[in-house]
């Protein structure tokens, strides 16, 4: 696979807040906006609630890659699935004086309709989370608590 690159323009707007968009994923036949507010977390001095900080789109990151990989693996498993969902958290603390997203816990859960494919969609989950380029990328430790439930 060759290289790839993702393009992100960060704008500050005021305070500790500004506005992140990508020319990549602009909509030019409806003009939408891709943008996001950003802002200082509330826990530090002058942050914001109710906004996007850098810590919820590390968390993210590593949440949604999870579901995209598993989306793949199970295509070409051809695994049947009726939901996926996938709550995480990260956990900010200072390490030898710094900052750092040390632990991102991600909690996947898969519902399947047959008990058969129960430990399929477990290792698929494993696989996954061995294969997400994110969970690769960084050196913050990740956590998978995952749970299959099956529908009938």
């Amino acid at each position: 696979m060759e290289k790839h690159e993702y393009q992100v323009d960060i704008t500050w707007t005021q305070d500790r807040k500004g506005t992140m968009c990508s020319p990549e994923l602009y909509n030019k036949e409806t003009q939408e906006s891709n943008c996001l507010e950003v802002a200082t977390p509330p826990e530090f001095p002058n942050g914001m609630p109710h906004i996007w900080s850098p810590e919820h789109l590390f968390t993210a990151a590593v949440s949604s890659c999870l579901m995209t990989t598993f989306l793949a693996i199970a295509e070409y498993s051809k695994l049947e699935f009726i939901s996926f969902k996938c709550p995480s958290k990260g956990v900010l603390e200072k390490v030898d004086g710094k900052f750092v997203m040390s632990e991102i816990h991600v909690f996947p859960e898969v519902v399947v309709s047959d008990e058969k494919q129960r430990d399929r969609a477990e290792r698929i989950i494993d696989k996954s989370e061995k294969a997400c380029l994110i969970s690769n990328s960084i050196t913050s430790k990740v956590v998978l608590e995952s749970k299959v439930i099956v529908q009938n």
